[in-house]
């Protein structure tokens, strides 16, 4: 028998977090990415859109947050 002395300590349960408080900071995740590609990383190689159309829509807010684009 062992004692209570070297017995394990009980882990805490872990809380559950339903999938609908989840959802919404998913969403939120993904469009950020979806902006920050856009604002930063569309552009030569990586261009999703052919030509330099989204580039120049874009231009004055890669200034704004202070991306070197030219």
């Amino acid at each position: 028998m062992t004692s209570p002395a070297l017995a394990a300590p009980a882990l805490p349960a872990l809380p559950v977090i339903p999938l609908k408080a989840v959802v919404p900071w998913l969403l939120f995740a993904a469009a950020m990415i979806g902006v920050v590609y856009f604002l930063v990383l569309d552009q030569g190689a990586t261009s999703l859109v052919p030509g330099s159309f989204l580039h120049e829509f874009a231009h004055d807010g890669r200034h704004l947050f202070g991306f070197p684009c030219h």
